[in-house]
This record gives C-alpha cells, sequence and structure tokens, in this order.
C-alpha cells in the first residue's frame, strides 16, 4: 500500500456560539464514508490478542491506501491544537465489525480507538471499499508517533503500521495560532554611538507576561546580564538594552512567561565576524601568546611576519584550528613585526599585538660617529640571537644572507654588531634563536663604512692636508694682494709730496733699416718715416 504522509491546514472559524473554550466532541472529529455507520468505544491503552481470519483474508484485501497528516483544530485566536489524521480506505466484510486506531509515542501509554460498523451497513455495503477518518488525537509539534491500525475483531496478519513526524513550529500559521509556537516577534534599532538596543515585541502570547533579554549563542543562549519583563498590561512592549561589543553571537532573546515556551532569537551583528579578532594577551613570563575566541565560529589562527610591503608571511608550523577553545602560542618572541593572522572560509583579518612595542624584548640602536655608522643590540633579557650580513635584491623584500654569527646578548648589555666586511648597500639579519616563533629583523645601513682602520685613518689625513692646502693658498692670495694695494698707494703719496708731474714718454721712433735700401755717393738714404712725422727731413750718414 501506499503511505502518503503531509501537512493539512484546516482553518476553521472561531465558534461563536457555545462557551468558550468548548472541545470538539468525537462525533466531529471521525467520519465514515455515506452509507456507512460508525460509532465509537471507548479507548483502550493495550492492543487486544488477534485470532485467526474466519475467511481468506489478508492486508492487501482490506487496508488499501492508509494516509497520515497534521490537522489543526481551533477553538479561538491564538487556541489551536494539532491533530493527527489519519484516513483509511477499507474493504467491508461480514466477518469485520470495525477499526481500530492505535497511536503510540514516546513516553506515553499506547491510545487506541475503535470504529465499529453497524450490522445493517456491513450487510448493505458488503464488498465495497469504504473511507473511515479519525482526527481525534492530539499530537504535539515536531512529535513522532507510530500508528498501528487492524481490524475488528483483531485477526492475525491483518494489520497496518506506519510513523509519521508531525511539523515543528516554524510554519507560519503554527507560529502565530499554536499556544506551543507562539513566540513572539522581536524587531530592533541599534544606536552605535550609545551602543544600544531598542527592541520591540509583537504578536506575543495573550494574557501572558513576556521576558526579553541579551544572550550569547552557543549550545545553548547564555545571558549576560541584560534582561527586563514586559507586562501583558504594557501598552508598548518594547525595551533598551546596552552591549559592550557587537559581537555575531550576541543575540535579542525572547519568550512568553509560561512552562516550557518556545522562544524567539535574532542576532543583530550576526555578519559582524572582525569583532572577534580582538582581545589577544601576552604573558610576558611565560613567554605565551593568548587568544580566546567571544563566539564559537570555525576558523584558521597563525603567526606570520608584517613585511615593509603590508603582506604577512605566515611562520612555519604555526597554524592553530580554532573553535570555541582558547588557543596558545608558546616560546614567542614580542615583536612589532609579528602578527596574528585569522582566517574565516574566504577572508582573512591580521591583528599585531605588539604594534606599540611596548612589549618589545630587544632592539638595534644605531649610532653616527665621524661618519661612520655603528649598529648595538640592546636587550631586555639574555638571549641568544643569529646575526649576519645580507644583501637586498632591487625590487624585492628579499635578503640574501652572506654570513651568519650567533651571538649572546646579556640582560641590559649593549653588544656592537658592526661585522667585518664592507656595509656598502648591505643590512643587518637578525633572529631570536631561544624561542620558537620569532620575527627575522632586516636592519639596512645607510652610510657605507669601511672596517679597515689603517685606510680610514689614511683618507682622513688626505682630506685634512687638502683643506690645509686649500687654506695656505688663499691666505698667500690675500696677503698678494694687500701688498700691491699698499706699494700704489705709497708711490701716489711720494710722488705728491715731492711736487713731481708724471710726463708721458714720448713716443718711440722706429725707423726701419733694409739693406736693399739704394745707396747714394756712398751715403745710406733712409726715408721719411711715418711714426716720426712728415715733416721730417732725411738724414745722410757717412759710411
Amino acid at each position: 500500500m501506499i503511505l502518503w504522509v503531509g501537512l493539512l491546514l484546516v482553518h476553521c472559524c472561531l465558534r461563536l456560539t457555545g462557551a468558550a473554550g468548548e472541545n470538539p466532541g468525537l462525533e466531529t472529529c471521525m467520519r465514515c464514508s455515506q452509507g456507512l455507520h460508525c460509532k465509537t468505544k471507548g479507548g483502550y491503552s493495550f492492543p487486544r490478542p488477534c485470532e485467526n481470519p474466519a475467511e481468506s483474508l489478508n492486508t492487501s484485501t482490506v487496508f488499501h491506501n492508509v494516509s497520515l497528516s497534521t490537522v489543526m483544530k481551533c477553538e479561538r485566536m491564538q487556541k489551536c491544537s494539532l491533530r493527527l489524521g489519519i484516513k483509511a480506505v477499507v474493504q467491508v466484510a461480514d466477518s469485520i465489525h470495525g477499526v481500530s486506531f492505535c497511536i503510540t509515542t514516546a513516553g506515553m501509554m499506547t491510545r487506541c480507538k475503535t470504529f465499529s460498523f453497524t450490522r445493517a451497513s456491513r450487510e448493505r455495503m458488503s464488498g465495497l471499499q469504504v473511507e473511515v477518518e479519525n482526527n481525534c488525537t492530539e499530537v504535539s509539534p515536531n512529535q513522532q508517533v507510530q500508528v498501528t491500525v487492524t481490524t475488528v475483531p483483531s485477526y492475525c496478519g491483518m494489520t497496518w503500521t506506519g510513523t509519521y513526524h508531525s511539523p515543528g513550529c516554524s510554519h507560519e500559521d503554527f507560529r502565530r495560532h499554536v499556544p506551543e509556537c507562539i513566540t513572539g516577534r522581536l524587531s530592533y534599532k541599534v544606536n552605535p554611538d550609545k551602543k544600544e538596543l531598542s527592541v520591540n515585541v509583537s504578536d506575543m502570547l495573550n494574557d501572558h507576561n513576556y521576558h526579553l533579554r541579551l544572550c550569547r549563542k552557543d549550545f545553548i543562549c547564555s545571558g549576560t546580564g541584560a534582561y527586563t519583563l514586559i507586562k501583558k498590561e504594557q501598552p508598548i512592549k518594547s525595551a533598551t538594552f546596552p552591549y559592550s561589543r557587537p559581537l555575531p553571537c550576541l543575540c535579542i532573546e525572547g519568550w512568553s512567561a509560561v512552562m516550557d515556551a518556545p522562544r524567539v532569537q535574532v542576532c543583530p551583528f550576526k555578519d559582524r565576524v572582525e569583532e572577534l579578532w580582538f582581545g589577544i594577551t601576552f604573558d610576558p613570563l611565560e613567554e605565551t601568546l593568548l587568544w580566546e575566541p567571544a563566539c564559537p565560529i570555525t576558523a584558521l589562527a597563525a603567526l606570520c611576519q608584517m613585511r615593509d610591503d603590508g603582506i604577512c608571511v605566515d611562520l612555519p608550523h604555526s597554524s592553530q584550528n580554532v573553535t570555541r577553545e582558547k588557543i596558545a602560542f608558546s616560546k614567542v618572541d614580542p615583536h612589532d613585526r609579528l602578527c596574528v593572522k585569522f582566517t574565516a572560509g574566504s577572508q582573512s583579518w591580521t591583528r599585531c599585538p605588539f604594534a606599540d612595542g611596548r612589549l618589545q624584548a630587544w632592539e638595534l640602536v644605531t649610532t653616527r660617529t665621524e661618519g661612520r655608522e655603528e649598529v648595538k643590540m640592546l636587550s631586555q633579557i639574555s638571549a641568544n640571537f643569529s646575526v649576519g650580513l645580507c644583501v637586498k635584491s632591487e625590487g624585492s623584500p628579499e635578503c640574501q644572507t652572506t654570513e651568519t654569527h650567533n651571538v649572546q646578548v646579556e640582560k641590559q648589555k649593549a653588544v656592537d654588531l658592526n661585522l667585518k666586511g664592507t656595509f656598502c648597500n648591505s643590512c643587518l639579519q637578525v633572529k631570536r634563536l631561544d624561542v620558537e616563533y620569532a620575527a627575522t629583523v632586516i636592519h639596512c645601513l645607510k652610510l657605507c663604512s669601511d672596517s679597515s682602520p689603517l685606510r680610514s685613518d689614511l683618507t682622513w689625513v688626505f682630506v685634512l692636508t687638502g683643506v690645509c692646502l686649500f687654506g695656505v693658498i688663499c691666505v698667500t692670495l690675500a696677503l698678494h694682494v694687500l701688498l700691491t694695494v699698499y706699494r700704489r698707494r705709497k708711490q701716489k703719496i711720494t710722488g705728491v709730496r715731492n711736487g713731481e708731474k708724471q710726463i708721458e714718454p714720448p713716443p718711440t721712433c722706429v725707423v726701419s733699416v733694409l739693406q736693399t735700401q739704394p745707396v747714394v755717393h756712398g751715403r745710406v738714404f733712409i726715408p721719411d718715416s711715418p711714426q716720426c712725422g712728415n715733416n721730417e727731413k732725411a738724414n745722410l750718414l757717412s759710411e
């Protein structure tokens, strides 16, 4: 046979006649096919023993279809109950006097009800299929029941058995009309400046008070201390709650003031996952980093080192799964570059608890003297470090190490880190070794210096010598200028005192004597010189 299990919601009209709270009679919850007269007999708790059938009958020839469903019977608004609806198609025979329905639920005794057919009906409708319906048994929301249908009298092997699970309170009609499902409706407004939640309640159970509170949702919703009781007489059913942090598990919970009342929860900040990644603490004595989630969440926590480009690189073997328990990272070196990365789903968040530098255990101190850069390490505790020279490639955050040394640093005693070698375009790479999790610090030198003191001293000798020579030359030039000015002034003063008058020397006459000039009567003829004037006559020189 085919078992059909479904939900049949029967919206009954409010009973305006009769006393309030009147329960429907048995005649209203049972029905037989037209022409078949049925009578109900008192219920019993234990099935009757079976007997052998008088004729060749079996289950398939007697029960053709049995279906189970849920029926809602209502007396008035918010006064409805759920009934188990059983509908069976039975073939009438002279030896079958009726049908019995037995219902068994967890923790309850079996309840049976019998429908008997009159003799006249059996004779008139023998061999025909009739429909018998029973809606008399109350059930609770989300309840599992076992149903057994047998013949009367109970013949061995003539039994139909099925299991049915009644719907829960998720159905809208149940939440509005069935008292066991009425939770009330919650609406809210958030005031982030004042950190307040204003809550309004509607559709609460009539004639009952209402509980309202804030809670943190986990396996159960644990109260935070914010609670109020809304009286049924209040015209405006609302309340205001303060909150400290907008956590995703912070919820508003409400329920009617009745025994075992269902509860409704609304979580205003359910998408604020980023609020969980706070509250990281550090124990400096144990060197342990601690964090406990304020709400249960499935995530991954790992230590990482923050680079200059803003990317946090995971440290090896530092990942831990997060659910609801506290997590701890032991033997951690507190440094402003060491951070915690939380990953939930496809999103990641990074928190750096040592970024303010208040808990930093050691530091590099740089000083400049005579054009040289000196790097020293100062530690608040005694620790062991790895110190090496490395060179950064252009455009790459990685630093290629050339040599490494182990350095033991005592508490509050500075250690010089000027290693041998040329420091031009080089960096110092430092990492603490006596812990499990530590950041690798890279300190790049800003000035070039040579570790050879002789070469450095010769350089300074040359520089000083050049400066001295330049000074001597400048002084000599200045003295020469002063001496020249002094001499000229002295000559001028002496000339004025003696009454001397400076006369321009006569122009010098230059006469060119050419051997090619003609000889006249044994004398040399010298023509007029333009520099000596055109009026002078030639002179005859005797041999």
